[in-house]
């Protein structure tokens, strides 16, 4: 079977496990923990960056230091994976769920406008695919009315709109090192400030709500309970492993690239047939090829025809205002015309670092088969 996904590994990652250990330093902010927030740091202009447990974690840090609370309401789309409600309804935040631009997966900036009401206190944004959402027409919303903005941009590492680096452009930005996304580590994420007034308070958050930071540099002679937080932490040795995956990070995107760009040039055939749809880049967007989908209403048959023919192919993100908890703890704002629709077309076909070409040519090969049989 050729897999849907395979962590991507460069070769040196066990070398600098095996530094970290000897290192003695396995808890988190340690060097290598250092290294690689310094390098998101350079590599996207952020404030500060701080390594998490996961994306989830970041989100979950995002959500506190917007103080969302019991009696707010957040926009985000339902076309989104569950950390991204999870966040804010814990903190007790009602969930408005809204549509999503169907060329893009991505929200809706009318949608979002139609659903704003007195209550509201922040808007969550999505970039699918690594593909930004309209961050220009958003953010004029969100000034407009004084809310905060949060980017998921958990598979937007390396992306830009307008030049500007995903993750920066909004008051937070978090990011993911899911052994799903492209630059890996296992589980892990981050979370990038991108105003220096929410720093101190964010590294209080991040060392279970004390100020051990101050503590460690020398600053206070001892750390105390400061405010709500938790062990946000990032181990040294999933750090280490991606200090490798960073340095490497314009050579894995680059072979992705390839690979996506091979799937569009060759499956263009079938779109331009009316059998699929491709996906679209806005011309003011660079993404990193996290992921390659086309869109049919054959999906069910297509998935199944790949599986039996050696290619795992999988779907996507169920709608979230379908679900039961969605159901709890959110409810959506408008009509559902493009989420629930446009998500039961959606396939995601392989992509990895380390996929070989004849692979590549396999599954575009098995797809024409099923489309010419």
């Amino acid at each position: 079977m050729i897999p849907f996904n395979k962590p991507s590994v460069i070769g040196t990652e066990q070398n600098a496990i095996e530094e970290a250990i000897k290192n003695g330093k396995l808890a988190g902010n340690g060097p290598f923990g250092n290294q690689c927030s310094n390098w998101l740091e350079k590599q996207t202009g952020s404030e500060r960056a701080l390594l998490t447990p996961s994306c989830t974690a970041a989100l979950e840090m995002a959500a506190l230091l917007t103080d969302a609370q019991a009696g707010d309401e957040v926009i985000m789309p339902s076309y989104t994976f569950v950390s991204t409600a999870n966040a804010f309804a814990l903190r007790g935040a009602h969930i408005r769920f809204v549509d999503i631009d169907p060329a893009t997966m991505n929200i809706s900036p009318e949608k979002i406008k139609e659903a704003i009401t007195a209550n509201t206190a922040a808007i969550v944004v999505v970039h699918y695919a690594g593909v930004s959402c309209d961050m220009n027409a958003i953010m004029d919303i969100a000034n407009a009315h004084q809310l905060w903005v949060v980017e998921d941009a958990a598979q937007a590492l390396m992306c830009t709109y307008k030049n500007k680096p995903l993750g920066t452009i909004g008051h937070f930005g978090t990011i993911s090192f899911h052994e799903t996304k492209n630059y890996v580590c296992g589980e892990g994420g981050a979370l990038l400030i991108n105003d220096a007034e929410h720093v101190e308070r964010a590294e209080i958050l991040q060392e279970k709500g004390t100020n051990r930071k101050l503590f460690a540099k020398g600053m206070v002679d001892k750390y105390t309970w400061r405010d709500i937080g938790s062990s946000y932490l990032l181990s040294e040795l999933n750090a280490a492993y991606l200090s490798v995956q960073l340095e490497h990070a314009k050579e894995i995107t680059n072979r992705r690239m390839e690979i996506w760009t091979t799937y569009h040039k060759e499956l263009q055939p079938l779109e331009d047939a009316g059998l699929v749809s491709l996906p679209t880049v806005p011309g003011d967007c660079v993404h990193n090829a996290h992921l390659f989908y086309i869109k049919t209403s054959e999906r069910t048959q297509l998935m199944e025809y790949l599986k039996n023919n050696g290619v795992t192919a999988v779907s996507h993100y169920e709608p979230l205002h379908n679900s039961h908890a969605g159901l709890l703890y959110g409810r959506f704002s408008g009509e559902d015309t493009s989420t629930t629709e446009e998500s039961e077309k959606l396939l995601r076909l392989p992509l990895y670092y380390n996929m070989e070409e004849e692979d590549v040519d396999e599954v575009i090969k098995t797809i024409f088969s099923y489309y010419q049989s």
